[in-house]
């Protein structure tokens, strides 16, 4: 499924993140309370990038849109909710330059079990995220 914005930008994301959603589900439906809770938390996530008019500038951040200031090649943003003490999903994403008919989301994760030190890892992740989805568009920007 590819979701669509109210300004037309489709929301791509990888194979590793339609299996993270579809675990969860799975967990869902056997009873497990955490990932019915998480998978409503990337369902809100995803409906933020879905309300979106434009492209975040990156001096317009928002309490649920922020840029990773961890990143490291490309200019990534994470998508968070509000507090919850039982789960911390991040959702991390890219929007490619004039790409205004794509939005790439990348890769969710709980980051409650490890706190902050979860963005260490996110900028090397998502540069290679968006590397492999640039090959597989052929995006050359």
């Amino acid at each position: 499924m590819t979701p669509v914005s109210q300004w037309g930008v489709r929301i791509h994301y990888p194979d590793e993140f339609s299996r993270w959603l579809a675990g969860l589900a799975e967990a869902e439906a056997a009873g497990d309370a955490l990932a019915a809770l998480r998978r409503r938390l990337v369902a809100s996530e995803l409906a933020v990038l879905s309300a979106l008019t434009e492209p975040p500038a990156a001096d317009s951040e928002t309490g649920d849109l922020k840029w990773v200031r961890q990143r490291r090649r490309y200019l990534v943003w994470r998508v968070s909710h509000p507090y919850h003490q039982d789960a911390a999903v991040r959702l991390i994403c890219w929007f490619p330059p004039d790409a205004k008919v794509v939005v790439v989301a990348l890769f969710a994760g709980d980051k409650k079990a490890i706190g902050d030190t979860w963005y260490d890892s996110v900028g090397t992740r998502a540069d290679g995220v968006v590397e492999q989805w640039k090959r597989s568009v052929g995006y050359d920007r």
